[in-house]
């Protein structure tokens, strides 16, 4: 699955992807026609090609109240996190698809071009978030044991060598996060886990099922943790939503709504 422009008209049906591939592949509208010309020329003579409306990506509301990740997570961090980080990536990207469906209206490939990173950019930020903040939940709730993911975690003791074993690895692979990423739990098409980063906002694009996202830019825990990372990863264990990971490993979990 390759990232472009055309591919984020559809970005319900992408994410929906994300946590099942083996549903209907999105289908992404042709590309019009490229007049051969010049660049300060081409939107001029391109054609006008129909574009459908455009709906608004929305912010998702938290599934619980901002404090209720304490200690683990602060109410305040959750509050910049969610309602200013998370939403400027929303409005950021609803701002480019706009810019977009206008550009690709009029066949102005150059202003295609030039809108891919902020796409790119903005609307990992967006899925990434969207996945995000549903893999947790309050401690103490039942969904925060790992008993409640049975399936999950007896493939994770198979693979790792213990529950434990995964973890380890897990925090290995985040605290090696060069400046700003997340790190992912991820299942394949022959069903084998893997564990992989991603650098920025890039979500994971190719033919796989997202079981757990771990946000690692610093405004996910520095307020409370400052650099101590390692403690932000110890801590969020205690608020994984383990009945979650469970039906997307399964692939009974819902899409995850934008």
């Amino acid at each position: 699955m390759q990232f472009s422009s055309l591919l984020f008209v559809q970005l319900p049906a992408f994410l929906s992807n994300l946590t099942n591939p083996s549903g209907p592949t999105p289908i992404v509208a042709s590309s019009p026609s490229i007049v051969t010309s010049s660049a300060s020329t081409m939107a001029a003579e391109a054609p006008k090609v129909a574009v459908a409306p455009l709906e608004k990506y929305m912010l998702p509301p938290l599934p619980y109240k901002y404090h209720e990740l304490e200690p683990y997570i602060s109410e305040q961090i959750m509050k910049l996190h969610h309602d200013k980080h998370h939403r400027a990536y929303v409005d950021k990207l609803n701002a480019a698809m706009e810019a977009h469906v206008k550009a690709l209206a009029v066949s102005d490939v150059k202003a295609q071009i030039e809108l891919q990173q902020a796409i790119k950019f903005n609307g990992g930020g967006h899925i990434n978030h969207a996945l995000f903040w549903p893999s947790l939940c309050p401690p103490g709730l039942l969904a925060s044991e790992p008993n409640s993911a049975p399936l999950l975690i007896e493939a994770l003791t198979a693979q790792f060598g213990s529950f434990d074993a995964f973890k380890e690895r897990f925090k290995v692979l985040l605290l090696a996060l060069q400046g700003s990423g997340w790190g992912w739990l991820v299942k394949t098409q022959r069903n084998v886990l893997e564990l992989r980063t991603t650098k920025d906002q890039d979500p994971v694009t190719d033919d796989v099922s997202v079981i757990l996202g771990i946000d690692m830019w610093e405004h996910a825990y520095y307020l409370q943790y400052w650099n101590d990372k390692a403690s932000y990863v110890d801590g969020i264990w205690n608020i994984i939503n383990w009945e979650l990971l469970e039906a997307r490993y399964d692939g009974t979990a819902a899409p995850t709504a934008l």
